[in-house]
């Protein structure tokens, strides 16, 4: 069953491929979107099936050189078993879409190999992904992680007669080797430090890293502390985390359901499923930890400011993405990596649905993404707006307050997020910027509602005139996530943030009960500190997740104050009454603000300046060396000097050799004479003869 969970895809994606030419175009679509929807009907089997331990199925072996063993196995824990519903859901539903969305696209009626070659790339693409999420090496889920890297460039550039689309796809390409790099270092060290890369050897060995000290950049670091350092620089390239995040805007140039598998619940989750695998090395590394939380918060609260002014539909979602993204990793940064797996399993439901939902206004508004030229669409489109109402509801947080489940996914995850961050930062930095970035996630979210939705049509008349609803190909996906949407976060809230014995036995290993000092120390904050149970007497590579004995921001969460449980729905409510108030009570006001504080406005519009700052710092410099090279160094010194040289010695001695290649019998028996002679000679004179 594993097996074709994971090379499903791939034979969909080499049928689609290569044999396209036989089956038909039709034939790669049905091929490949079949494949997926088995890979995702065997997923969910493996979920609901898995008894928590860990399981390991050996494929075949691949390098084995000295202590270096990458042979290529799946391994199956719960860890890996959310990953594969996640994958494997999402993109069976993309494929669907994808006959329906890309029906009419003007490329495949251009070419007939354009329909088959992109369902391949979207197949190779969750090959990929499930290579990655399935790894029990480092070098495997390298292999997955590039993999993803490679046909996240394919489906991005897709459009590849468009100037901007190619862009976009070199940028994400050259964006996430600057994060791959820190990851291939990390890699390097953790093999030198213990002598393989297999997870279970280094996690075992996590508790001496903490006492290793390792020497890097002409100085001595703490091997955990570097290493969890390298293992997030990896992950901030793909899940777009502040200073890495440049990439993910600019991806949009890529059909619609390329953003939807890429950026809502695949690609982008990569690094939130890096850091909550290699827990046990993070759980040992507190320094890197705080930075790990420090960015998570920073990118959720950076994303939403300039959410609040974008104009493309899809970009307001990108940036939403990023923001969650930042949500995620400061879960996983304060050590309560169920939370995180809880909001990354969440959101891949609602974000998926959101942007598949983008994608049917564009498919009825005929290819147009500015939302200043929507409007009045919910008759039209009520079917469409109905999955995006349930979308936004759920990513705003919307449910019934101090329950903690009855609601929305996203209520449920959020407020799990928030509750952990008030626990793990003492109400600090992490927990407000996570609040205010929520605030802004319900201003946007409801902006793209009204803007699209409500009030009256602007823009083009005659496309509003021929505005239509999507087809059952394309809406039947939207209705199985609005399911997941609805429902994910109440079914399983108490697996992913129920008390921590629960969520132990939930992701596998043993628990125990805790020190009696433990059990004293938080006793004074909580009464029921002696329902604590932690993964302590077990190895740390035991469990899917590893939570080290002393970490306890999963259980205090759950008595945080009744305000900070308050908090994210008051929020949400603001967020909408402002939304409200602007883009249906009063239309001319945004306009006003926006001439009013000018500077602020660009400052969101142009995201902050980041591109404009690399484009000085480092993309003039780079090519300011580089024309330096070429006109002063390959011009000037090669084409100049050496050269010049060369078309002087190199001809003289090909002449040279031409002469004595003259084709006359005598001549070479006359060569021979003389170098007998010289030959003679020479023995003569070294003393060679005697």
């Amino acid at each position: 069953m594993e097996l074709t969970i994971l090379f499903a895809p791939l034979i969909g994606a080499i049928i689609a491929g290569f044999g396209w030419r036989i089956i038909g175009d039709m034939g790669a679509q049905w091929v490949t979107t079949g494949l997926l929807f088995l890979s995702c009907i065997l997923s969910w089997i493996v979920f609901l099936g898995h008894d928590g331990e860990t399981h390991i199925v050996h494929i075949l072996d691949w390098i084995e050189s000295g202590t270096l063993n990458t042979a290529w196995a799946i391994r199956l824990d719960r860890l890996t078993a959310i990953m594969l519903i996640v994958v494997t859901t999402v993109s069976a539903l993309v494929h669907l879409y994808s006959m329906g969305y890309m029906a009419h696209d003007e490329n495949f009626r251009e070419n007939e190999s354009y329909r088959p070659r992109f369902f391949a790339y979207l197949s190779l693409f969750t090959f990929a992904m499930l290579m990655l999420v399935t790894a029990d090496n480092l070098a495997q889920m390298f292999f997955g992680w590039e993999g993803v890297g490679l046909a996240s460039y394919l489906l991005i550039g897709f459009y590849f007669r468009k100037p901007s689309a190619n862009a976009a796809s070199i940028k994400a390409f050259v964006v996430n080797r600057v994060g791959d790099f820190g990851f291939a270092l990390a890699i390097m060290a953790l093999y030198f430090l213990t002598d393989s890369i297999r997870f279970d050897d280094i996690f075992a060995a996590a508790p001496e890293l903490a006492e290793t000290q390792l020497s890097f950049l002409w100085t001595e670091w703490n091997a955990a502390n570097l290493i969890a350092f390298l293992l997030f620089v990896g992950a901030m390239g793909k899940s777009a985390q502040l200073f890495l995040h440049t990439w993910l805007p600019d991806a949009m140039e890529g059909p619609t359901p390329v953003s939807a598998l890429i950026h809502a619940a695949t690609m982008v989750t990569a690094g939130v499923f890096l850091v909550c695998r290699m827990s046990p090395i993070m759980e040992f590394a507190p320094e890197a930890m705080m930075f790990v939380t420090f960015i998570g918060a920073t990118t959720a609260f950076f994303a939403a400011t300039v959410g609040l002014v974008q104009n493309d539909i899809k970009r307001v979602i990108a940036y939403s993405t990023c923001s969650q993204l930042g949500y995620m990793f400061v879960a996983a940064g304060l050590g309560v990596y169920s939370v995180a797996m809880f909001h990354l399993f969440t959101h891949a439901f609602f974000k998926a649905m959101l942007f598949l939902g983008a994608g049917s206004v564009i498919h009825g508004m005929h290819h147009e993404q500015d939302m200043r030229n929507y409007g009045g669409l919910r008759k039209k489109m009520p079917l469409t707006f109905l999955a995006m109402l349930i979308g936004t509801l759920a990513i705003t947080g919307v449910g019934i307050p101090l329950t903690g489940w009855i609601g929305f996914a996203g209520f449920a995850s959020k407020d799990a997020v928030i509750e952990s961050a008030y626990a793990g930062t003492a109400g600090g930095y992490a927990f407000w910027m996570l609040v205010i970035a929520a605030l802004f996630t319900s201003f946007y979210s409801w902006r793209l509602m009204f803007l699209t939705f409500w009030g009256k049509p602007r823009g083009d008349k005659h496309t509003h005139q021929h505005a239509h609803e999507s087809p059952k190909v394309m809406l039947i996906p939207l209705g199985v996530l609005a399911v997941g949407a609805i429902f994910a976060g109440a079914i399983w809230y108490g697996s992913f943030f129920g008390k921590t014995n629960e969520v132990v036995k939930f992701f596998g290993g043993t628990y125990g009960e805790p020190a009696q000092e433990l059990v004293e120390a938080v006793a004074e904050r909580s009464p029921k500190a002696s329902e604590l149970h932690y993964v302590m007497d077990s190895a740390p590579g035991e469990a899917a997740i590893y939570i080290a004995p002393e970490n306890t921001v999963l259980h205090e969460a759950h008595y945080v104050p009744t305000w900070v449980k308050l908090s994210p729905f008051v929020a949400m409510v603001l967020g909408l009454i402002v939304a409200y108030w602007f883009y249906i009570v009063n239309p001319s006001l945004p306009k006003r603000l926006a001439e009013n504080q000018r500077p602020l406005y660009l400052f969101l519009l142009n995201k902050w300046y980041f591109d404009e700052i690399y484009d000085f710092l480092i993309v003039r410099p780079a090519r300011a060396l580089g024309q330096f090279f070429w006109k002063r160094g390959d011009g000037d010194v090669i084409d100049g000097s050496l050269n010049g040289v060369a078309m002087g010695i190199v001809p003289f001695f090909t002449r040279l050799a031409g002469r004595a290649q003259s084709g006359y019998i005598f001549t070479y028996a006359f060569a021979m004479v003389i170098g007998i002679a010289v030959l003679v000679t020479w023995m003569s004179l070294t003393g060679g003869a005697e």
